[in-house]
Protein backbone atom coordinates (compact mmCIF):
# COMPACT_ATOMS: atom_id res chain seq x y z
CA UNK A 1 0.00 0.00 0.00
CA UNK A 2 1.17 3.65 -1.00
CA UNK A 3 2.26 4.83 2.90
CA UNK A 4 2.26 8.85 1.63
CA UNK A 5 2.68 10.87 -1.74
CA UNK A 6 4.43 14.16 -1.28
CA UNK A 7 4.49 16.37 -4.45
CA UNK A 8 7.12 18.68 -4.10
CA UNK A 9 7.13 22.19 -5.93
CA UNK A 10 9.38 24.92 -6.07
CA UNK A 11 10.63 26.80 -3.62
CA UNK A 12 9.25 23.84 -1.28
CA UNK A 13 11.70 21.00 -2.20
CA UNK A 14 14.63 21.63 -0.11
CA UNK A 15 12.27 21.74 2.91
CA UNK A 16 11.19 18.36 1.88
CA UNK A 17 15.26 17.00 1.21
CA UNK A 18 15.83 17.96 4.74
CA UNK A 19 12.95 16.28 6.53
CA UNK A 20 14.20 13.22 4.50
CA UNK A 21 17.74 14.15 6.10
CA UNK A 22 16.40 14.79 9.58
CA UNK A 23 14.50 11.87 9.83
CA UNK A 24 16.39 7.63 9.26
CA UNK A 25 14.19 5.06 8.04
CA UNK A 26 12.43 3.65 10.96
CA UNK A 27 10.39 7.11 11.18
CA UNK A 28 10.03 8.06 7.86
CA UNK A 29 6.52 6.08 6.93
CA UNK A 30 6.77 7.35 2.82
CA UNK A 31 7.04 5.04 0.44
CA UNK A 32 6.98 7.28 -2.47
CA UNK A 33 8.25 10.67 -3.63
CA UNK A 34 6.50 12.67 -6.52
CA UNK A 35 9.01 15.29 -8.03
CA UNK A 36 7.63 18.15 -9.56
CA UNK A 37 10.26 21.17 -9.03
CA UNK A 38 11.59 23.14 -11.43
CA UNK A 39 11.76 26.08 -13.80
CA UNK A 40 9.57 24.83 -16.10
CA UNK A 41 9.99 28.50 -17.91
CA UNK A 42 11.75 28.44 -21.32
CA UNK A 43 12.63 31.80 -20.89
CA UNK A 44 13.24 31.88 -17.66
CA UNK A 45 15.99 29.14 -17.75
CA UNK A 46 17.50 31.19 -20.57
CA UNK A 47 17.52 34.14 -18.70
CA UNK A 48 19.04 32.61 -15.96
CA UNK A 49 21.09 29.52 -16.84
CA UNK A 50 22.65 28.63 -13.56
CA UNK A 51 20.03 29.10 -11.71
CA UNK A 52 17.94 26.45 -13.66
CA UNK A 53 20.71 24.12 -13.63
CA UNK A 54 20.47 24.56 -9.77
CA UNK A 55 16.83 23.78 -9.29
CA UNK A 56 16.06 21.35 -12.41
CA UNK A 57 19.53 19.37 -11.91
CA UNK A 58 21.16 19.95 -8.52
CA UNK A 59 18.11 20.27 -6.62
CA UNK A 60 16.94 16.66 -8.21
CA UNK A 61 20.46 14.97 -7.76
CA UNK A 62 19.72 16.13 -3.76
CA UNK A 63 16.48 14.77 -3.77
CA UNK A 64 17.11 11.20 -5.34
CA UNK A 65 20.11 10.84 -3.32
CA UNK A 66 17.79 11.81 -0.21
CA UNK A 67 15.19 8.93 -1.16
CA UNK A 68 17.29 6.42 -2.16
CA UNK A 69 19.39 6.26 1.22
CA UNK A 70 15.26 5.70 2.62
CA UNK A 71 14.44 2.96 -0.35
CA UNK A 72 11.67 5.78 -0.89
CA UNK A 73 10.48 5.54 -4.80
CA UNK A 74 10.81 8.94 -6.86
CA UNK A 75 9.21 9.67 -9.58
CA UNK A 76 10.37 12.40 -11.17
CA UNK A 77 8.19 14.64 -13.72
CA UNK A 78 9.82 15.59 -16.57
CA UNK A 79 8.61 17.38 -20.15
CA UNK A 80 8.07 16.62 -23.53
CA UNK A 81 10.69 19.42 -24.16
CA UNK A 82 13.16 16.54 -24.30
CA UNK A 83 12.46 15.78 -28.15
CA UNK A 84 13.15 18.19 -31.00
CA UNK A 85 9.12 18.83 -31.91
CA UNK A 86 10.25 18.99 -35.74
CA UNK A 87 7.25 18.56 -38.13
CA UNK A 88 6.25 14.85 -38.75
CA UNK A 89 8.37 13.29 -35.89
CA UNK A 90 5.78 13.06 -33.56
CA UNK A 91 4.28 11.39 -31.32
CA UNK A 92 7.21 10.28 -29.43
CA UNK A 93 7.83 7.03 -27.89
CA UNK A 94 9.40 6.58 -24.39
CA UNK A 95 12.79 5.04 -26.13
CA UNK A 96 12.95 7.42 -28.42
CA UNK A 97 16.08 9.35 -28.80
CA UNK A 98 15.64 12.98 -27.01
CA UNK A 99 17.45 16.04 -28.53
CA UNK A 100 16.31 18.89 -26.71
CA UNK A 101 15.57 22.00 -28.67
CA UNK A 102 16.17 24.48 -25.99
CA UNK A 103 17.77 25.05 -22.18
CA UNK A 104 14.73 24.17 -20.43
CA UNK A 105 14.59 20.62 -22.32
CA UNK A 106 18.23 19.64 -21.44
CA UNK A 107 17.93 20.50 -18.11
CA UNK A 108 15.03 18.45 -17.41
CA UNK A 109 16.45 15.86 -19.68
CA UNK A 110 20.00 16.16 -17.07
CA UNK A 111 17.49 15.57 -14.12
CA UNK A 112 15.74 12.34 -15.85
CA UNK A 113 19.64 11.23 -16.15
CA UNK A 114 20.63 11.89 -12.37
CA UNK A 115 17.52 9.73 -11.32
CA UNK A 116 17.89 7.07 -13.51
CA UNK A 117 21.79 6.70 -13.01
CA UNK A 118 21.27 7.11 -9.10
CA UNK A 119 18.59 4.39 -9.22
CA UNK A 120 20.08 1.81 -11.44
CA UNK A 121 20.69 -0.92 -9.30
CA UNK A 122 17.15 -0.55 -6.96
CA UNK A 123 15.13 0.83 -9.65
CA UNK A 124 13.32 2.75 -7.63
CA UNK A 125 13.36 6.07 -9.51
CA UNK A 126 11.04 6.52 -12.26
CA UNK A 127 10.91 9.07 -15.02
CA UNK A 128 6.91 10.62 -15.84
CA UNK A 129 7.33 12.34 -18.91
CA UNK A 130 3.98 15.19 -19.71
CA UNK A 131 3.21 17.85 -21.48
CA UNK A 132 1.62 21.52 -20.91
CA UNK A 133 -0.64 21.19 -18.15
CA UNK A 134 -3.57 23.17 -17.06
CA UNK A 135 -5.82 22.57 -13.58
CA UNK A 136 -7.06 24.34 -10.19
CA UNK A 137 -4.45 27.20 -9.42
CA UNK A 138 -3.94 29.91 -7.11
CA UNK A 139 -3.03 32.22 -9.65
CA UNK A 140 -3.40 31.83 -13.92
CA UNK A 141 0.20 32.34 -14.25
CA UNK A 142 0.97 28.79 -12.66
CA UNK A 143 0.41 27.32 -15.56
CA UNK A 144 1.04 28.50 -19.64
CA UNK A 145 -2.22 27.03 -20.35
CA UNK A 146 -4.65 29.05 -17.12
CA UNK A 147 -2.44 32.12 -18.39
CA UNK A 148 -3.97 32.06 -21.92
CA UNK A 149 -7.66 33.25 -19.38
CA UNK A 150 -5.95 36.12 -18.34
CA UNK A 151 -5.10 36.74 -22.07
CA UNK A 152 -8.52 36.61 -23.27
CA UNK A 153 -9.68 38.96 -20.71
CA UNK A 154 -7.48 41.41 -21.07
CA UNK A 155 -7.89 41.67 -25.16
CA UNK A 156 -11.46 42.98 -23.99
CA UNK A 157 -9.79 46.48 -23.56
CA UNK A 158 -8.55 46.12 -26.81
CA UNK A 159 -10.38 48.54 -28.83
CA UNK A 160 -10.37 48.92 -33.01
CA UNK A 161 -7.65 52.02 -33.24
CA UNK A 162 -5.27 49.54 -30.94
CA UNK A 163 -2.77 46.48 -32.37
CA UNK A 164 -4.24 43.39 -31.90
CA UNK A 165 -2.58 40.95 -29.75
CA UNK A 166 -0.40 38.28 -31.11
CA UNK A 167 -1.02 35.01 -30.63
CA UNK A 168 1.22 31.57 -32.05
CA UNK A 169 -1.51 29.55 -33.97
CA UNK A 170 1.71 27.44 -34.98
CA UNK A 171 3.43 25.29 -32.23
CA UNK A 172 1.01 22.14 -31.55
CA UNK A 173 0.32 21.59 -27.80
CA UNK A 174 -1.45 18.75 -25.59
CA UNK A 175 -2.25 20.29 -22.75
CA UNK A 176 -3.36 18.07 -19.91
CA UNK A 177 -5.00 18.47 -16.46
CA UNK A 178 -3.11 17.93 -13.44
CA UNK A 179 -6.04 15.74 -11.97
CA UNK A 180 -5.01 12.89 -14.55
CA UNK A 181 -1.68 12.97 -14.36
CA UNK A 182 -2.46 12.89 -10.78
CA UNK A 183 -3.88 9.97 -10.53
CA UNK A 184 -1.11 8.05 -13.08
CA UNK A 185 1.54 8.76 -10.68
CA UNK A 186 -0.54 7.45 -7.87
CA UNK A 187 -1.20 4.58 -9.76
CA UNK A 188 2.26 4.15 -11.43
CA UNK A 189 3.47 4.56 -7.60
CA UNK A 190 1.41 1.27 -6.75
CA UNK A 191 2.56 -0.48 -10.02
CA UNK A 192 6.01 -0.27 -9.00
CA UNK A 193 5.70 -0.64 -5.36
CA UNK A 194 4.00 -4.16 -5.25
CA UNK A 195 5.78 -5.38 -7.92
CA UNK A 196 9.03 -5.51 -5.46
CA UNK A 197 12.23 -6.76 -6.89
CA UNK A 198 10.63 -7.39 -10.65
CA UNK A 199 9.88 -3.65 -10.85
CA UNK A 200 13.72 -4.21 -12.07
CA UNK A 201 12.01 -5.32 -15.38
CA UNK A 202 9.78 -2.86 -15.04
CA UNK A 203 9.82 0.41 -17.93
CA UNK A 204 11.96 3.39 -16.28
CA UNK A 205 10.63 6.22 -18.42
CA UNK A 206 7.12 6.57 -19.05
CA UNK A 207 5.36 9.00 -20.55
CA UNK A 208 1.41 10.28 -20.35
CA UNK A 209 -0.58 13.00 -22.30
CA UNK A 210 -4.30 14.29 -23.35
CA UNK A 211 -5.11 13.61 -26.88
CA UNK A 212 -6.62 16.93 -27.15
CA UNK A 213 -4.67 18.79 -29.82
CA UNK A 214 -4.67 23.06 -29.76
CA UNK A 215 -2.22 25.89 -30.79
CA UNK A 216 -2.34 28.89 -28.35
CA UNK A 217 -4.68 30.94 -30.46
CA UNK A 218 -7.33 28.36 -30.84
CA UNK A 219 -6.88 27.62 -26.21
CA UNK A 220 -8.30 31.56 -26.58
CA UNK A 221 -10.63 30.71 -29.07
CA UNK A 222 -11.91 27.91 -26.47
CA UNK A 223 -12.01 30.39 -23.41
CA UNK A 224 -13.35 33.17 -25.40
CA UNK A 225 -16.20 30.61 -26.12
CA UNK A 226 -16.52 29.51 -22.78
CA UNK A 227 -16.40 33.03 -20.93
CA UNK A 228 -18.71 34.29 -24.18
CA UNK A 229 -16.29 36.96 -24.35
CA UNK A 230 -15.55 38.26 -28.36
CA UNK A 231 -11.80 37.96 -29.67
CA UNK A 232 -12.40 39.12 -33.19
CA UNK A 233 -10.38 41.83 -33.93
CA UNK A 234 -8.48 41.44 -31.05
CA UNK A 235 -6.31 38.51 -30.95
CA UNK A 236 -4.44 37.90 -34.44
CA UNK A 237 -3.12 34.38 -35.25
CA UNK A 238 0.76 34.16 -35.73
CA UNK A 239 0.88 31.12 -37.73
CA UNK A 240 4.86 31.77 -38.73
CA UNK A 241 6.32 29.79 -36.77
CA UNK A 242 7.16 30.39 -32.98
CA UNK A 243 5.51 33.12 -30.78
CA UNK A 244 7.53 36.11 -31.06
CA UNK A 245 6.72 37.48 -27.62
CA UNK A 246 9.25 34.71 -26.59
CA UNK A 247 13.29 34.83 -26.85
CA UNK A 248 12.87 31.12 -26.89
CA UNK A 249 11.76 28.83 -29.62
CA UNK A 250 9.23 26.24 -29.05
CA UNK A 251 9.27 23.24 -30.67
CA UNK A 252 6.45 22.60 -33.17
CA UNK A 253 4.92 19.08 -31.86
CA UNK A 254 6.29 17.16 -29.20
CA UNK A 255 3.39 14.94 -28.95
CA UNK A 256 4.05 12.24 -26.36
CA UNK A 257 2.78 8.67 -27.15
CA UNK A 258 1.35 7.22 -23.66
CA UNK A 259 2.00 3.38 -24.50
CA UNK A 260 4.53 2.87 -21.72
CA UNK A 261 1.99 3.76 -19.16
CA UNK A 262 -1.15 1.91 -20.69
CA UNK A 263 0.88 -0.95 -21.31
CA UNK A 264 1.36 -1.19 -17.39
CA UNK A 265 -2.42 -1.45 -17.43
CA UNK A 266 -2.90 1.95 -16.26
CA UNK A 267 -5.82 4.05 -17.59
CA UNK A 268 -4.63 6.73 -20.16
CA UNK A 269 -8.01 8.12 -20.30
CA UNK A 270 -7.58 12.39 -20.09
CA UNK A 271 -10.54 14.48 -18.81
CA UNK A 272 -11.91 16.42 -22.30
CA UNK A 273 -10.02 20.36 -22.44
CA UNK A 274 -13.14 22.39 -22.64
CA UNK A 275 -15.37 20.26 -21.00
CA UNK A 276 -13.41 20.68 -17.70
CA UNK A 277 -13.58 24.44 -18.25
CA UNK A 278 -17.09 24.64 -18.87
CA UNK A 279 -17.38 22.66 -15.49
CA UNK A 280 -14.65 24.80 -13.96
CA UNK A 281 -16.80 28.29 -14.95
CA UNK A 282 -20.02 26.37 -13.85
CA UNK A 283 -18.68 25.43 -10.51
CA UNK A 284 -16.39 28.50 -10.32
CA UNK A 285 -13.95 26.57 -9.13
CA UNK A 286 -11.55 29.13 -10.80
CA UNK A 287 -11.56 32.38 -9.74
CA UNK A 288 -10.72 33.92 -13.19
CA UNK A 289 -13.49 32.20 -14.73
CA UNK A 290 -15.87 34.16 -12.36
Amino acid sequence: MIADVAEVTDPKWWYTVSTLERNNSDSNNGTDLISGAANRFPDKCDADPEGARKLNVEATDHLVQAASARSILLIYISTDYVFPGAPGEAPYEADASPSPPNLYGQTKLDGERVVLDATKHTALGVVLRVPVLYGKAEEPKESAVNALMDVVWKAQDVQAEDAKINMDHWAQRYPTNTEDVGRVCKDVATKYLEAGDARSTMPRILQFSSEDRYTKYEICESFAEIMCLPIQDKLEANKTGGDPKVSVRRPYDTHLSSKTVKDLGINVQTQDFKAWWYECKYHKCCRYTE
